[in-house]
């Protein structure tokens, strides 16, 4: 399992737990995180393979997940659970995730220093060989670079206007969206006024 799945050990050992439930019902576990603070919070995202989660599948992943982490009790601490769907500009944490939004703007960092540099922001290019291409602006000049996708310490879509309508487009494609419940939009261009 990739470590942008699950970073550390404990959050490694609980996606060990979680992942066979969330699979079970469909889904796939996209990021786990286990976040101190005044009280801990277990951040699980799931979505389904195709993408697009309902809000009432995401409370039936938190009732099972809960269930079974009351058994196993890999948290020793008090916790919050949060299971949520990765968003719109959702974080890419399986190599797969680099071919379905290949074409779109992401930020990628790495672990180490790559000829200088930890964080790379570029356009999708999909994967050749386990290596995450993209293209980046370096002067006048866009070449596209392959980074190991072990190097990767982090990497998330930024949310531009492309992929908003991409997935608005989706989720209408699949019967998600009812356009009548919506106010119409109107755009403005810059300087204009109503």
């Amino acid at each position: 399992m990739s470590d942008l799945i699950a970073k550390t050990a404990q959050d490694k050992r609980i996606a060990e737990i979680v992942t066979p439930v969330i699979e079970d019902m469909g889904f796939e576990l996209v990021r786990l995180r286990l976040m101190s603070g005044k009280t801990a919070t277990l951040q699980i995202m799931a979505d389904r393979p195709e993408g697009g989660i309902e809000v009432d599948e995401l409370a039936k992943i938190s009732t099972d997940v809960s269930a079974v982490l009351d058994v196993e009790d890999p948290i020793s601490e008090e916790y919050t659970l949060e299971v949520s769907s990765p968003g719109i500009d959702r974080p890419l944490t399986r190599l797969k995730d680099f071919d379905v939004w290949d074409g779109y703007e992401a930020r990628i960092e790495t672990e180490n220093l790559i000829d200088g540099q930890r964080r790379f922001k570029g356009w999708l290019r999909g994967t050749e060989n386990g290596e995450v291409l993209i293209e980046i602006e370096q002067g006048t000049e866009t070449p596209t670079i392959g980074l190991q996708f072990d190097w990767l310490s982090d990497a998330k879509l930024i949310l531009t206007d492309d992929l908003i309508r991409e997935v608005l487009k989706n989720r209408k494609d699949k019967g998600q969206i009812d356009e009548t419940q919506f106010d119409e939009v109107e755009t403005l261009m810059d300087g204009e006024e109503d």
